[in-house]
């Protein structure tokens, strides 16, 4: 798990531009403030059951989760078809996309490189928390 040296310290709120920027075309941008985000409010809305996990491993790259990347996992949350989890199968904890067919729980891999993963009819299953947000910093060595 990440640790933060200031976890839970007073919010910083960061400025919010008016208007999107637009990721083609360029486009006339506008100047102006519209309101602050308090980045912590917005990743983290139940505190006592979030956690910040590393990603290892290009397992979920299809997911958008990439190696190095920072998941916001609340404990609360109850899966839902699509969500990605953090599971642990058998005391090994990992990323997979949680989804229900035909009233049977598949978990997945988000790589087509990666095999089809199945769960062993004795192994011990134990969803740990439910993805709600990532962190994907660009300049990997300012995170670490």
């Amino acid at each position: 798990m990440l640790q933060i040296s200031r976890p839970w310290g007073a919010p910083v709120p960061l400025p919010l531009l008016a208007g999107a920027v637009r990721a083609g075309f360029p486009s006339p941008a506008e100047d102006f403030i519209e309101q602050e985000i308090d980045l912590q409010r917005l990743l983290v809305p139940n505190r006592p059951s979030t956690f910040l996990v590393r990603v290892s491993g290009d397992s979920m790259v299809l997911a958008r989760l990439f190696d190095g990347d920072i998941a916001v996992v609340d404990r609360s949350l109850t899966p839902s078809d699509g969500d990605i989890v953090v599971v642990d199968i058998d005391g090994e904890r990992s990323f997979k996309i949680w989804s229900r067919r035909a009233g049977r729980v598949q978990l997945s891999f988000a790589n087509p490189r990666f095999p089809e993963f199945e769960i062993q009819a004795d192994a011990v299953v134990e969803i740990w928390g439910i993805v709600s947000g990532s962190i994907n910093p660009r300049r990997r060595t300012s995170v670490r």
